[in-house]
């Protein structure tokens, strides 16, 4: 694992962020982690997205295609799919 630092982060905003995580029984430190790992994961939404676009016009994806494709981007993702 690495670690990150953020500088001059206002105080207002720390402040909020702190509460935010108070509130669900994080740490700040914690509940920023959570806040990045969840970002990094729209990546791979995405990638899935980007995939299907990439479709030409009336190929044969069917629902249970895109809902596949999905489940395997949740995959690699913290909280998602087992």
């Amino acid at each position: 694992m690495v670690a990150i630092q953020i500088r001059d982060v206002p105080e207002d905003v720390r402040d909020v962020l702190t509460r935010r995580a108070r509130a669900k029984g994080q740490s700040l430190q914690a509940y920023l982690r959570d806040v990045v790992l969840r970002e990094a994961s729209f990546e791979n939404n995405l990638a899935v997205l980007d995939s299907i676009a990439a479709r030409r016009p009336g190929s044969a994806a069917t629902g249970d295609d895109v809902l596949d494709a999905l489940d395997r981007a949740r995959e690699g993702r913290p909280g998602g799919a087992p």
